[in-house]
């Protein structure tokens, strides 16, 4: 019997495991698809600045006015709460050209959420972005870059492309390192085609202001430019990007 009930077990793990693997998609095969975004092959010296958790009434225009300075476009994934609480730094970053992404409502946790509460996260951040700035956001980026294939799903079908970063440009500016650290965690490993994570909101970002100017300054002078995801996207071939986002 024993034998049996051993036999019985190995089958089912067996099972239950080859199940995970056809279920789950790998990084290739959902970046193959053009679902999931991490960085995008480019012969143009683009390289895509984004920031995750604002507005902030004190940071979003710091960081606005530097990108200003260099002439460079940027996507802000926007936290709906904030969103609502401060509108008018949605509409100066569509004045300024950049773009805005849903980055949920209330910044809560992905892995085991609901389908329910995960749709209301993108559905009232939607809301609050369109009611600032009058456009629907395409792009969504989960908290921690956290996915699976049930969200991104999800969020498909909602219609959002999912935007992550490319691994190793995240500034790491949420540990508050130094300015030093910040710039040595982005400029030297910057290659055409990247997406760079940083944040302007979530505690103090002073240090990301002044780590940017300085990161835009010495990519500037290799020759860089500095656009938002839809830009790098277009410029790279991929195709469903609307026209209103890339002022076409």
């Amino acid at each position: 019997m024993k034998r049996i009930l051993f036999a019985l077990c190995s089958l089912l793990l067996l099972f239950t495991s080859g199940f995970n693997d056809v279920q789950a998609k790998s990084k290739e095969e959902w970046q193959d698809s053009g679902e999931i975004v991490w960085n995008v092959p480019s012969e143009r010296k683009l390289i895509a600045i984004t920031f995750d958790d604002g507005p902030h009434p004190l940071y979003t225009p710091l960081i606005m006015d530097v990108l200003k300075k260099h002439h460079a476009k940027a996507t802000f994934f926007v936290i709906g709460k904030h969103a609502e609480r401060y509108p008018e730094l949605l509409q100066r970053g569509i004045e300024d050209g950049h773009e805005i992404g849903n980055h949920t409502y209330e910044h809560v946790g992905m892995q085991g959420i609901s389908d329910d509460l995960f749709l209301q996260q993108l559905e009232k951040t939607e809301q609050a972005i369109i009611a600032a700035t009058g456009i629907r956001p395409v792009f969504f980026r989960s908290v921690g870059g956290y996915y699976d294939d049930r969200l991104i799903t999800l969020a498909a079908d909602e219609g959002y492309r999912t935007i992550i970063w490319s691994w190793h440009q995240d500034s790491r500016d949420w540990k508050r390192p130094g300015v030093a650290n910040i710039i040595n965690n982005v400029a030297p490993g910057s290659h055409p085609g990247d997406i760079v994570l940083f944040h302007d909101a979530g505690g103090n970002r002073s240090e990301t202001v002044k780590a940017l100017d300085k990161i835009l300054d010495q990519l500037e002078k290799e020759g860089f430019e500095f656009v938002t995801v839809s830009e790098l996207l277009l410029h790279s071939g991929y195709e469903g990007i609307p026209s209103e986002l890339i002022g076409l």
